[in-house]
């Protein structure tokens, strides 16, 4: 048998056993009924009131960038292109904004999409409660005109130490262009 032949072998040999492996795998496998059940599950609500020029004394966000045909008080048109926001928002435990704070949520959006009203996040809840101390980090995009978007739980500190999961989110209520209330409801399947 000559080298090419032999190679040829071993390379169809590699791809068949990469092949069957991946379909036997548990994820994959057809009418794998198994389903993940969360080690610790918290839902709490943020609160975001976007600076307008008006409302520095309330404000908990603003955007501190944003395209040439923009502004730093009012979001762009155009789906709000461009814009960046940081934020620093009260979390409480039920959706009333005069509710005790657990925590702060701090962060930062940027509205990524041309074409519909879209965001990706990049934040952390800050929690310093009586019954929680600590952070949970949270990454990924948020489609915000679908009803139930999911958001990354990829890491977390204190009772949150190497948490990771899946947090769906809901806009809870929505004012103008200057507040909204976000439900997130953390559900996380690693917990040290």
């Amino acid at each position: 048998m000559s080298a090419k032949t032999t190679s040829n072998i071993v390379v169809l040999l590699f791809m068949f056993l990469t092949a069957s492996s991946s379909y036997i795998h548990e994820g994959n496998h057809e009418g794998n009924s198994k389903h993940y059940k969360p080690c610790k599950r918290l839902v709490l609500f943020f609160h975001n009131i976007l600076y307008n020029g008006k409302n520095a004394a309330n404000a908990t966000s603003a955007i501190v960038g944003a395209p040439q045909w923009g502004n730093l008080t009012i979001l762009t048109s155009q789906f709000h292109f461009g814009d960046l926001v940081v934020f620093d928002d009260p979390i409480t435990l039920d959706n009333n904004l005069h509710s005790s704070p657990v925590g702060r949520a701090r962060g930062q959006y940027i509205y990524d999409a041309k074409n519909t009203f879209s965001t990706w996040l990049g934040f952390s809840f800050v929690l310093n409660s009586t019954d929680y101390h600590g952070s949970i980090n949270f990454i990924g995009a948020n489609p915000y005109l679908v009803n139930f978007r999911y958001i990354s739980v990829v890491g977390g500190t204190g009772d949150f130490f190497m948490h990771r999961g899946i947090a769906p989110i809901m806009t809870d209520a929505i004012e103008d262009q200057v507040y909204f209330r976000l439900r997130v409801d953390i559900k996380f399947y690693e917990c040290w």
